[in-house]
């Protein structure tokens, strides 16, 4: 039998641990955020090897950073001129909306669970929670950012004009591909590219090829939600190994 709202504050008849995946994701999403503005706000050891001689191109380079503005007007760290836009991307991401609504607002936790009583939530009807709706032009940002980074994995690969490998070299190859996945996933990108259409092969010219591209978007927004959580994950660790080799702290080891 379900409890009403007056014997608790969220009232469910579920007797399993329905809590601990709001739970996660509300420590998950906090952990990164600490992190990530941690870093943000520290404005060196970003990049290895450091330099501040013009036209320098490190072999690796934080993705927080990248690409990289540096100007002598800009007093703070060069972070915030480009972590706007990734930032933006996720925090309007339909399947971050749906998570953090859960972690956060409790709009419901969880399915079968009832709202949480004094939750404010109305929607995306109004401010501000209508600013999701430009989530599609953040989305033409991030596929922009996509090819910034796979230049920086293609740096990755140059030790002082010699062509190599290091560990740093796979964790940006492997954060970049995971964060492709993640923005080709896009439920926004798979609407532009056939989701508003009625059919494809007998109203466009080019409708069996836009029908394929639309078929493997789908495909990889059905992992959309795994994209996220590991390029999220991927994301941060690429910066903080970036950060402890240009520290000194660690030693990127050379596999050839």
């Amino acid at each position: 039998m379900a409890l009403t709202s007056e014997q608790t504050l969220i009232a469910t008849s579920r007797s399993d641990n329905w809590w601990l995946a709001p739970l996660s994701v509300a420590v998950g999403l906090g952990l990164f955020g600490v992190y990530s503005f941690w870093a943000a706000f520290q404005g060196n050891y970003y990049q290895w090897p450091l330099s501040t001689l013009p036209g320098h191109h490190p072999t690796y380079l934080s993705p927080f950073y990248s690409p990289l503005f540096i100007f002598d007007w800009w007093k703070f760290s060069p972070a915030f001129l480009i972590l706007w836009a990734p930032l933006g991307f996720r925090a309007t991401c339909y399947y971050y909306r749906k998570a953090y609504y859960r972690a956060y607002f409790l709009t419901p936790p969880a399915c079968g669970v009832q709202i949480f009583k004094d939750s404010k939530y109305k929607g995306e009807t109004s401010f501000p929670f209508i600013i999701q709706n430009i989530h599609r032009y953040f989305m033409y940002i991030a596929v922009g950012f996509i090819f910034i980074l796979w230049t920086d994995v293609f740096r990755a690969f140059n030790f002082n004009g010699e062509f190599g490998m290091g560990v740093g070299t796979l964790v940006l190859l492997v954060n970049t591909s995971l964060l492709s996945l993640y923005t080709f996933s896009c439920h926004s990108l798979r609407h532009m590219i056939g989701g508003r259409l009625k059919c494809f092969s007998a109203c466009r010219a080019t409708g069996e090829l836009q029908h394929k591209a639309w078929e493997g978007v789908s495909c990889l927004n059905t992992y959309h939600m795994l994209w996220a959580w590991c390029s999220l994950c991927a994301v941060g660790f690429a910066d903080l190994y970036v950060r402890l080799v240009s520290m000194g702290i660690i030693h990127d080891v050379r596999i050839f």
